[in-house]
């Protein structure tokens, strides 16, 4: 089936809008195709292809142009079909293909919202995912390293050439902020401020925060910028030909470093101290946070510290951190366990 315009309105609206990241827009996007696709097939509706060019008017007046290109024969055949005891029957589909929990929740997270875009336009005549619950899911403790294995990690890159300072300064300033790699290689040489000894970062939903930056991070993030400063090829392509922004970061054609080159970087240093190979860039995150807390930092300085909207998606950390108290307690204590 091809690719929906009521699909494309609403990764539109996410993107532009709720300010979600691309991937996250399709992945939502691919949701909803896949929902459109499975009431197509149980229904038995076809599609009008000619009609997909088709704009519809909201029945509300004066409503979003955000609405934008959606096929009228879609919505009547497809969205208006979409009850609550459809969707249950889609639930029960998913169900069926065994996916993980987490995927299930996206794709009912997926449902939530465009119904709620879909109601706010008046493209359905009530939002059928009021009446559908949400499944409990457990809570899977992140993972995290310990500080001897971060050094390890830390100690692996060769700082005797420009990329080698650039992998040792960026691992170093994923486990001294907590940033997300998305953040990491989003950052421009404007956001360093040295003398504060801090970052100013650009999270989700385009929301802004300045995180502290120890000093080992500031003292590689110095070396890197000094050789490249030293380095023609690199220091005359800085610029990204969108405005004043420099990257911080740099791959080594002179342009900015990608989320995966950093996932590749890391799995390479990985293999060379033998650290274990599932370790991503995200474990340097949770592993900021775990420390932070075993160390005696409150749980409102670190939700702030990982930019995090809701204190409970910190508190997972606690029961890491907790689980750690336990485990050494259940190895020193004489009496700790029954003999």
């Amino acid at each position: 089936m091809s690719t929906l315009p009521i699909t494309v309105a609403f990764t539109r609206y996410l993107t532009e809008e709720r300010h979600f990241s691309p991937y996250t827009a399709r992945c939502y996007g691919a949701d909803l195709r896949q929902f459109v696709e499975y009431l197509t097939d149980e229904l038995g509706i076809e599609i009008n292809e000619s009609a997909e060019a088709g704009v519809l008017r909201s029945r509300e007046s004066g409503a979003s142009d955000t609405v934008g290109q959606i096929a009228p024969a879609t919505l009547t055949a497809v969205v208006c079909r979409g009850e609550a005891d459809t969707i249950r029957g889609f639930l029960g589909h998913l169900g069926d293909q065994s996916y993980s929990p987490a995927t299930m929740a996206r794709k009912i997270a997926t449902l939530r919202s465009f119904y709620k875009w879909a109601d706010r336009h008046s493209l359905v005549d009530a939002n059928p995912m009021t009446l559908i619950r949400t499944p409990r899911q457990n809570k899977r403790l992140p993972k995290a390293i310990t500080i001897e294995q971060v050094e390890q990690l830390l100690s692996a890159p060769d700082e005797n050439d420009v990329l080698g300072r650039r992998d040792r300064a960026m691992l170093e300033t994923l486990y001294s902020t907590g940033i997300r790699v998305s953040e990491l290689v989003s950052l421009n040489a404007d956001d360093l401020d040295a003398s504060g000894e801090a970052l100013h970062v650009r999270g989700k939903g385009r929301k802004e925060r300045i995180v502290p930056l120890g000093s080992h991070a500031l003292g590689a993030i110095r070396r890197y910028i000094e050789m490249v400063a030293k380095d023609p090829r690199l220091s005359e392509s800085r610029h990204t030909g969108s405005g004043s922004e420099f990257p911080l970061f740099l791959n080594k054609h002179g342009k900015r470093l990608s989320s995966r080159s950093v996932r590749r970087k890391l799995d390479k240093y990985l293999r060379e101290v033998g650290l274990d190979p599932t370790i991503s860039p995200h474990t340097l995150r949770h592993s900021f946070a775990t420390h932070l807390l075993e160390n005696g930092a409150d749980l409102r300085s670190v939700q702030e510290l990982l930019g995090h909207q809701s204190l409970s998606t910190t508190q997972v950390y606690t029961h890491l951190s907790a689980q750690r108290t336990k485990d050494v307690y259940d190895d020193a204590h004489p009496r700790a366990e029954a003999g």
